[in-house]
């Protein structure tokens, strides 16, 4: 569970303040608060103990003047959908954005980020592109921290911000075709489990620089 809260100004008399609990089965839990001086903050609240939670909420509402928003949905661009089966984060209002202002809103869709075979290098002879609105493009997918299965692919292009070519807008651009057909993608957190399972191709015979 995730909640917000916001923090009225010049209530904090102490730059960080913390609350920790021990909980059966698990370990010390803690929450960690920073207050400018001045400054009026949201602050975020995620527990593994709904006793604790409780605890937590009654103890900082008692000693500063706060305002209890609920749970957490929009948070730094980023869409919370939180269910009794865990935790959903998308950026699917950001990634329309980027598509909106690089004039890709009503591109097709494609299946894959990049194309199976491709092979970027730093293409010497190739024709040279506006660097500017290449790395703009490169910088926005930067953002996209919800969306895992475009990494490597950002990444990739990212090489080559400096001298860039037809050859990598269009690699650029390919990125954006997929970003069309996966707006709804994002990252789950099931709840009561914690494995992480991650997958990984390596070439290293055919890492062109």
């Amino acid at each position: 569970m995730a909640l917000a809260f916001a923090i009225c100004p010049f209530e904090f008399q102490r730059s960080t303040d913390s609350f920790s609990e021990a909980n059966d089965g698990w370990p010390s839990s803690k929450v960690f608060i920073d207050q400018p001086p001045g400054y009026v903050q949201q602050e975020i609240y995620t527990e593994n103990d709904q006793a604790m939670f409780e605890e937590f909420k009654k103890s900082m509402m008692v000693e500063f003047e706060m305002t209890d928003l609920g749970m957490m949905h929009y948070f730094l661009g980023i869409e919370v959908v939180q269910s009794t089966a865990g935790i959903f984060i998308t950026q699917k209002k950001y990634a329309l954005e980027i598509l909106d202002r690089f004039q890709m809103i009503d591109c097709n869709s494609v299946g894959t980020p990049t194309g199976p075979s491709l092979k970027l290098t730093k293409d010497y002879e190739g024709k040279k592109i506006n660097s500017t609105l290449y790395k703009q493009i490169v910088r926005s997918l930067m953002y996209l921290t919800t969306k895992p299965d475009i990494m490597y692919d950002v990444s990739l292009i990212s090489r080559f911000m400096e001298s860039p070519t037809k050859l990598h807008l269009l690699a650029a651009k390919r990125i954006l075709h997929y970003l069309k057909g996966t707006l709804d993608f994002g990252i789950f957190y099931q709840k009561g489990r914690s494995d992480l399972i991650g997958f990984s191709e390596s070439d290293y015979v055919g890492d062109l620089r």
